[in-house]
């Protein structure tokens, strides 16, 4: 092994990957398997039967304390202070500037003394700026008035969270969990027993979230029986046709379903209405970074949209391919692939908004060729009706 991988960080499950023949790759920092078998197996695997996936790079960020609620409040564009226990939020976090720094998730719990709690998942690869930035925020240890202390948490490197997708995810997770899976509405989430004698009865977050497009859950657990679940999801994985996947099938996936990636679609080049995230901005109520040139931002329509694009030959267009009308170029992509789902390659892209019509067609100046491609609405893929 090279000195670079020895110096990546390694999840719970690093031996597993390695042992099974997990192609390693540095992503953010960590050492990640990128493919065991083939992409497009484990894509369609995903979407006929179910994917497991190590998703513990991923940043777990932990709030509690009385003023964790309101220190969120001016952090996030999202309101949180009229959440329900258990329910989780699609945010952002933006700069002054109202460009987007990341994309995040925030769950609201309480804990056994019945103490809420708040748990922001974050970007592998921004963790350390969000941190940066929660932590240049932190109300000082002894805070002005009772009320605003904030306790805050890194607990990635302390948990291992994995991704449970697919039509068979919620048969193979009820027998493992304590809570009623089918009863559990889409971005809600539970404090859980797992249930299982190799996790001798520890608790963990489950989560009806996920990067896919299929139904399916994420699991957080405890680093220190982490590698013990995940072999007993695998096992019983297996006779259901769901398979172990890696990053690469997870970036297809997330194209179809028209997911944007931070990198790719998102960045803090971006504000949030251009890529057709308005929803996660309430602009009224509290002041977080950005609010003020987000609410002058959203006086104007933005100049360019995100797009989905299908290309009419067989070559992907990956990022940065432009995109022409006659030798004007009117927008560039931001991700490209094969989809396995839909046998041909998809893309998407930020267009100049005059152009941004679903049916218009367009050039792509796919690595000095010039290829037609066809403007389609996002998503690509809706599970059970095969495409747009």
């Amino acid at each position: 092994m090279d000195q670079q991988q020895e110096s990546l960080f390694r999840t719970p499950l690093y031996e597993w990957h390695v042992a099974r023949g997990g192609r390693m790759v540095d992503f953010a920092g960590w050492s990640m398997p990128v493919q065991y078998t083939s992409i497009i197996d484990e894509h369609v695997k995903t979407r006929n039967a179910g994917g497991i996936a190590d998703i513990s790079h991923m940043g777990r960020l932990r709030f509690e304390g009385p003023g964790a609620a309101v220190f969120l409040a001016e952090l996030l564009t999202r309101r949180v202070s009229d959440m329900r226990e258990g329910q989780i939020r699609y945010s952002l976090v933006t700069n002054e500037q109202g460009g987007i720094m990341d994309d995040v998730l925030v769950g609201y719990y309480r804990n056994a003394n019945g103490q809420p709690f708040y748990v922001v998942v974050v970007n592998a690869s921004n963790r350390r700026k969000v941190v940066d930035w929660v932590q240049s925020r932190l109300p000082p240890e002894r805070a002005e008035r009772p009320g605003q202390e904030v306790i805050f948490t890194d607990v990635t490197r302390l948990w291992a969270m994995f991704a449970i997708q697919g039509p068979r995810a919620l048969e193979l997770l009820q027998p493992l969990v304590d809570v009623e899976l089918p009863w559990m509405r889409y971005y809600r989430g539970a404090q859980v027993a797992i249930l299982h004698p190799a996790a001798q009865r520890q608790g963990g977050i489950i989560s009806r979230t996920g990067y896919t497009g299929e139904d399916g859950f994420e699991l957080s657990v405890g680093a220190t029986i982490a590698a013990d679940v995940w072999e007993v999801l695998v096992e019983l994985g297996r006779p259901r046709g769901m398979v172990p996947t890696g990053l690469g099938a997870r970036d297809t996936l997330r194209l179809e379903a028209g997911m944007p990636l931070y990198g790719h679609e998102l960045g803090e080049h971006v504000e949030p209405f251009q890529a057709g995230l308005g929803f996660a901005c309430h602009l009224t109520g509290y002041d977080f970074p950005g609010r003020d040139a987000l609410r002058a931002i959203q006086e104007r329509p933005p100049h360019q949209a995100r797009v989905g694009l299908e290309m009419a030959g067989r070559r992907v267009a990956r990022q940065g391919a432009p995109i022409l009308a006659g030798t004007d170029q009117i927008g560039e992509v931001t991700s490209g692939t094969f989809s396995p789902t839909l046998n041909k390659p998809i893309a998407m892209a930020y267009l100049r908004r005059e152009y941004a019509e679903a049916g218009t067609v367009v050039s792509v100046d796919v690595r000095g060729r010039i290829e037609p491609a066809r403007l389609v609405p996002l998503p690509f893929y809706r599970r059970n009706n095969q495409g747009a």
